[in-house]
């Protein structure tokens, strides 16, 4: 099933999406959640696999897309693999809502066949992270930023050395109505970020969470790494992993 209009596998406007390949980690032990984990601008899902395949996380599937090749802004058009445009890696850049929103819809598909007794989620990288904190608020919301329904239930959301897109608007919405402003409260969020990071500066993550909180994403924990650049490290990995295996239950069996 496609989402969004069929977004996700194909394109929108004028636009055509073709994404790369999707690499696939399988559970060790029993399959108890599902996470889509998304790279950075000009990355792939390769490299975050077999990251991913060394945690100590043996009852999570990993799914780790690479996105679609386009020009971005930033770099002057050049073409990468890019979750969306962007002309500023921040905070106060400009908000591509179309390539967000059609990212978001192929996550939605990614997890869409998993079995409804697994806890699914999404995490991310960089650009990546910013994708999965949109996943976020589309699901506290009910919708995509276009209107369309959406039609997945997150059980947690990770954010590495990432930003929050679309920031200026995510408070209204989330007062929108009971229903958005319930699933915000209860929707776990883990916020990681460098202090030295030279890519994404560290004052979008403080603003990032700031916006969060105050939109109503109540079960929200941060952390902050002094030393650490736009990269990630072990110590990192692990909190992450503790994380994950907290909120979402995980037994740690195989």
């Amino acid at each position: 099933m496609s989402y969004y209009g069929g977004i996700s596998s194909g394109g929108w406007g004028s636009r055509r999406v073709e994404y790369g390949r999707t690499y696939v980690v399988r559970p060790k032990g029993r399959h108890q959640a599902t996470i889509v984990w998304l790279h950075g601008l000009g990355d792939n899902g390769a490299s975050w696999s077999q990251l991913l395949d060394s945690l100590s996380l043996p009852n999570i599937k990993w799914i780790c897309p690479t996105a679609a090749t386009r020009p971005v802004t930033a770099f002057g058009g050049f073409p990468c693999t890019a979750w969306f445009d962007v002309d500023d890696i921040s905070v106060d850049g400009h908000d591509d809502i179309e390539g967000l929103d059609a990212s978001a819809a192929h996550i939605a598909n990614l997890l869409s066949s998993e079995p409804p007794d697994v806890k699914v989620g999404i995490g991310g990288f960089s650009m990546g992270a910013a994708a999965a904190l949109h996943s976020a608020a589309c699901y506290a919301h009910g919708k995509f930023a276009s209107g369309m329904p959406y039609p997945i239930t997150l059980s947690a959301v990770i954010s590495l050395s990432g930003w929050l897109p679309c920031s200026r608007t995510l408070r209204s919405k989330m007062e929108s109505s009971h229903m958005a402003a319930r699933r915000a409260a209860s929707l776990p969020i883990l916020l990681s970020h460098g202090r030295v990071d030279e890519v994404v500066p560290y004052r979008n993550a403080d603003r990032s969470v700031d916006t969060l909180r105050s939109s109503g994403f109540l079960y929200l924990n941060f952390k902050s790494y002094n030393g650490l650049g736009h990269y990630t490290i072990p110590e990192e990995m692990d909190d992450v992993s503790k994380w994950i295996s907290s909120r979402l239950g995980l037994d740690r069996s195989r």
